[in-house]
């Protein structure tokens, strides 16, 4: 096993990756209780997709754990047999370069198993494992008056989106959700399992908010903070209204507390037959926000926008934390996806005159969900984690579907124009789980990377654990 943790055996694009010696693999299956597929298996086809399914992937093998001693025995194995380990739950991070996923020639392991959920109200935390999503913890603090720090979709992994930063709904009110990490339990690239807390400063500093390239995790305890009331809901008109939205957009959110969250979105269906006939070769302009606070005040804030003409749909209301997951309507079946983000430090009246430019005319635009996102707030404070701080005001963020290969250079093309109507206010800058196939030095400065190396050197010595944030890449 090589001892440099930047440098990986990796598969060649287009061809399968070894299977590893058949004796090999027998050994891990006898050594854990969990599922592991390989090649051999009718199932391997479908193992190998993930929520991303225009992501390749040619591992030697996928191990479904049933528990924490799966997965030491996994990287055990991996390491003795110089086999490279991912993991990948879900499959919303995963990624590729050039054709090549860091599941290639390497053993992905999925904690779906690992579904504890232990919930103490009175110290205002949560013990949860690596396999729950985050409608299901949604699920369980419903009702309760306290929330953790949720995303815009109930599917993703609560581990995965959170030790990746967190930009959630309250993520004004209270920061990113990698800062409200209290203990995060993993398996370091040597196989033990160890228990990491803010006694090993910088450990606990780098395992928050850096992605999963330290070892697989297996549970995190959150803290979690309070939502007796929240307002909130999704406003839709059709996409010519988009410049009023906009500017009522912009107005909301230059005086918007912190217990304000809200989101703007443009989104261009294509005309196929799968699609509703309500949405089918349609263009909307929308907003979907969320408020910590009584329906007087949401009302009274939101009141710009809701007095923009035309509106198709008005969701407006309370919001049960267990339907946080909902307010923004977005997909949870898998998709094939390419990203754009980019962080910007306003949106002046030239950004908001060439997004509308670019992105505001129906039928014009292959990108099929435009979103700005606006920050601030606890946002620019804190960074006790590896994830840091974000100084900007917005977050513009563009996802293309590539349904056949036709479109991908439409789709590029069209980042292009969001890149050229951000050219003013845009920093160049984008947070880790936003980067897409961009290079991380979008994110990290050379500074906290040297940080995170010299974290990945400890925990992982022999550079068994392969991410897609490898932290020297």
């Amino acid at each position: 096993m090589t001892t440099n943790p930047t440098q990986h055996p990796t598969a060649v694009p287009g061809q399968a990756a070894p299977a590893g010696p058949r004796g090999a693999l027998r050994s891990l299956a006898e050594r854990v209780s969990g599922r592991l597929l390989t090649p051999a298996d009718p199932e391997w086809a479908a193992a190998v997709v993930p929520w991303r399914v225009n992501v390749a992937q040619r591992p030697v093998a996928v191990l479904e754990t049933h528990d924490a001693h799966d997965v030491v025995a996994a990287v055990r194995w991996a390491a003795h047999h110089e086999v490279p380990v991912t993991t990948q739950t879900t499959g919303h991070g995963a990624t590729h370069v050039d054709g090549v996923s860091p599941a290639d020639g390497a053993l992905v392991v999925r904690c779906t198993g690992l579904t504890e959920i232990e919930v103490d109200l009175e110290r205002r935390t949560a013990w949860v494992g690596a396999g729950v999503r985050a409608g299901q913890l949604l699920a369980a603090l419903d009702g309760t008056g306290v929330t953790f720090l949720c995303g815009s979709n109930p599917s993703p992994s609560v581990v995965g989106m959170t030790v990746t930063g967190g930009l959630t709904w309250f993520g004004r009110a209270y920061g990113v959700g990698a800062d409200s990490i209290r203990t995060v339990e993993l398996v370091d690239g040597l196989g033990r399992l160890r228990r990491i807390g803010p006694d090993e400063a910088e450990r606990f500093w780098a395992v928050r908010g850096a992605g999963g390239d330290f070892g697989v995790i297996t549970r995190v305890e959150l803290a979690l903070h309070p939502a007796p009331q929240v307002h909130g809901g999704r406003m839709v008109w059709p996409v010519e209204r988009l410049a009023e939205v906009l500017a009522a957009f912009r107005a909301v959110t230059a005086t918007a507390p912190r217990e304000l969250t809200v989101w703007l979105q443009v989104q261009h269906f294509p005309d196929v037959p799968f699609l509703p006939e309500e949405i089918r070769g349609k263009s909307f302009a929308a907003v979907a926000y969320t408020f910590l606070g009584a329906e007087v005040t949401a009302l009274m804030r939101m009141a710009p926008l809701a007095g923009v003409a035309g509106r198709l749909t008005d969701t407006s209301g309370p919001v049960a934390i267990g339907a946080l997951g909902d307010v923004a309507a977005e997909p949870v079946d898998p998709t094939p996806a390419m990203e754009y983000a980019q962080l910007l430090s306003t949106i002046d009246d030239t950004t908001a005159d060439a997004l509308v430019e670019q992105v505001g005319t129906r039928g014009a635009c292959p990108i099929t969900i435009v979103q700005v996102r606006h920050l601030g707030g606890a946002l620019r404070e804190g960074g006790t984690s590896a994830f840091g701080t974000i100084e900007e005001e917005y977050l513009l963020q563009g996802i293309g579907i590539p349904a056949v290969p036709a479109v991908v250079p439409a789709i590029e093309g069209a980042f292009v124009g969001l890149d050229s109507a951000a050219a003013t206010v845009g920093t160049g800058r984008a947070p880790l789980a936003f980067l897409g196939e961009t290079p991380t030095a979008r994110w990290w400065s050379p500074e906290t990377r040297a940080r995170l190396v010299a974290a990945k050197q400890d925990l992982d010595p022999l550079g068994v654990i392969r991410s897609n944030r490898p932290v020297a890449g």
